[in-house]
C-alpha cells in the first residue's frame, strides 16, 4: 500500500482527533466545523471557508430535508393524541388467551406506532407505562417484558417514515422512496421474529407469560374486534395515506409529511387531545429537533468535504480495498463497527460520517447500495439494544425505576439474538429488501 502525503496524514489526524473530542461532551456539531476549519485550512488554505460556506447552503436549502421537519411534528402530535393507549389495549383484548399474549401486544403497538412516529424514547416510555401494570398483575417475566419493550421501541429509527432513512438517501445518492419501500418488509419481518420468539418462549415454558386472568377477558370477540378496529384504523389510515402517496409517486416525502402532520392534528381533535399547550409543545420540539439535525448534517458534511478535499476518503478506500479480503468478511467488519459506535454515539454522527467514509469502499466492493444503506441501518438499530451503553435500557428504567437494570439487560440480550437472525436472513436473502422498491417501479 502507498504511503500517505501530507495531506492525507493531516486529514487521519483530524478524525482521529475528532472522534477523541467527542468524549468531552463538547457538541458534536462545533467539534467537527472546528476540526475542519483547522486542518482545512491548514491543507488547504482559504478555500475551507468556501466549503463551509456551499456545505452549510446545500443543506439548507436541500428540499428532500424539507421533509425532516413535518415528519417530526406528526410523530410528536401523534404522541399526544392517546391512540397508543388504545393500540394496546386492543391488542391485549384480542389475544388474552393467548400465552404471552402481552409481549405480543407491546410488539404489535410498538410496530404500528414505530411506523406513525419514530419516536424511539417516547414509545418505550409509553409502552413501558401501560404493559408493565398488566405483567405485573399477571406474572409475566420481567427480563422478557423489558427485551419486548426495548425490541419494539427501537423498531422506530427503522420503520418508514424514519428520519434517519431520510437523512441517510442524500448521502448514499438513493432516493428516500426507495429506502422507505425497502424497509418496509425487513421492519416487519423484525417485529415477526419478536413476536415468534416471544410466543414460543411462552408455549414452552407458560410461566413466562401466562394467559391473561379472566377478569380482564372483554365480554366477547367481536367487542375486541370492534375496539380493535376503531383503535387501528385512524392510524393505519393516516400511516397508509402518507407512505402510499410517497411510494406511489403522487406526493414528494415533504409534501406527503406535511398532510400527514395535518392528518395527525385531526386525530388530535378527533380524540379530544388538542389544546393550544399541546401544539406549542408539538412545534417547539419539532424546532428543536429540526435545527439540531440540520445543524448537524451540515457540519458533517463540511468535514466530509475537507477530508476527501485532502486526499484522505480516497486513501482509506483505497487501503481497505488493498486488504484484498472477501466481501463478506468486509462487510462484516464494517458492521462490526457501526455496531460499536452505536455505542457511544447517536445515530445521526454515525450516519453523516461514517457513511460518506465507506462509501467509496461499499462502491468498490460493488455492494448494492440500496441494500447496503438497509443492512447499515438494521445493524445500527441493534446497538440501541446493546448493553452496557443501549439507550434504550435507560429508558426502561426511568419509566420503570423498580426494575433491575440486570434484568432489562438480560432481557435486551434475548431479543438481540433475534436482531441477528433478522440481519444473517437480509443479508443472505437480499430480495427482502430490494423486491419492493422493484415491483413498485413496475
Amino acid at each position: 500500500m502507498e504511503a500517505m502525503n501530507f495531506n492525507e496524514m493531516l486529514g487521519m489526524i483530524s478524525l482521529l482527533g475528532m472522534f477523541a473530542a467527542f468524549c468531552t461532551g463538547f457538541p458534536i456539531s462545533f467539534i467537527m466545523i472546528f476540526a475542519g476549519l483547522v486542518f482545512g485550512y491548514i491543507g488547504c488554505g482559504k478555500l475551507v471557508f468556501y466549503l463551509l460556506t456551499v456545505q452549510f447552503d446545500q443543506v439548507m436549502n436541500d428540499a428532500i430535508m424539507g421533509a425532516i421537519p413535518p415528519f417530526l411534528l406528526m410523530g410528536y402530535l401523534l404522541d399526544n393524541a392517546g391512540l397508543m393507549d388504545r393500540l394496546f389495549r386492543s391488542f391485549q383484548m384480542l389475544l388474552c388467551r393467548v400465552p404471552g399474549s402481552l409481549y405480543t401486544a407491546v410488539i404489535g403497538t410498538g410496530t404500528i406506532f414505530a411506523a406513525a412516529t419514530g419516536i424511539v424514547g417516547s414509545s418505550v416510555n409509553l409502552l413501558c407505562v401501560m404493559a408493565e401494570p398488566g405483567m405485573r398483575c399477571s406474572g409475566y417475566d420481567i427480563r422478557m417484558g423489558a427485551g419486548s419493550i426495548a425490541a419494539a421501541g427501537t423498531l422506530g429509527i427503522l420503520i418508514p417514515p424514519s428520519v434517519m432513512l431520510v437523512t441517510m438517501g442524500p448521502i448514499m445518492g438513493v432516493p428516500v422512496t426507495d429506502l422507505f419501500a425497502a424497509a418496509i418488509l425487513p421492519g416487519l419481518m423484525l417485529a415477526g421474529i419478536y413476536i415468534g420468539y416471544s410466543l414460543l418462549r411462552c408455549a414452552i415454558n407458560p410461566s413466562k407469560g401466562p394467559a391473561l386472568p379472566k377478569e380482564m377477558w372483554p365480554p366477547s370477540v367481536w367487542v375486541a374486534l370492534r375496539d380493535m378496529v376503531v383503535g387501528v384504523m385512524p392510524l393505519i389510515a393516516l400511516i397508509g395515506s402518507t407512505l402510499g402517496c410517497i411510494l406511489a409517486g403522487i406526493a414528494t416525502p415533504t409534501e406527503a409529511a406535511s398532510c400527514g402532520a395535518f392528518g395527525a392534528l385531526l386525530l388530535l381533535f378527533i380524540s379530544r387531545r388538542f389544546s393550544w399547550f399541546v401544539l406549542k409543545d408539538a412545534l417547539f420540539k419539532t424546532a428543536n429537533m429540526t435545527a439540531m439535525i440540520l445543524i448537524m448534517i451540515a457540519s458533517c458534511n463540511f468535514f466530509g468535504a475537507v477530508f476527501s478535499r485532502l486526499g484522505s476518503a480516497a486513501w482509506l478506500s483505497r487501503f481497505l480495498v488493498s486488504l484484498d479480503m472477501p466481501p463478506m468478511i468486509m462487510l462484516a467488519l464494517i458492521l462490526v463497527s457501526i455496531f460499536l459506535l452505536g455505542w457511544a454515539m447517536e445515530w445521526i454522527p454515525i450516519v453523516l460520517i461514517f457513511m460518506p467514509l465507506i462509501l467509496p469502499t461499499v462502491e468498490a466492493l460493488h455492494f448494492d447500495k440500496l441494500w447496503f444503506c438497509i443492512v447499515f441501518a438494521v445493524t445500527l438499530q441493534t446497538s440501541w439494544l446493546s448493553p452496557p451503553v443501549a439507550l434504550s435500557a435507560y429508558f426502561i428504567k426511568g419509566a420503570v425505576p423498580h426494575w433491575e437494570l440486570i434484568d432489562i439487560y438480560k432481557g435486551m440480550f434475548q431479543y438481540i439474538g433475534c436482531q441477528v437472525v433478522g440481519i444473517v436472513m437480509i443479508i443472505l436473502f437480499p430480495q427482502i429488501i430490494t423486491w419492493l422498491p422493484m415491483y413498485l417501479k413496475q
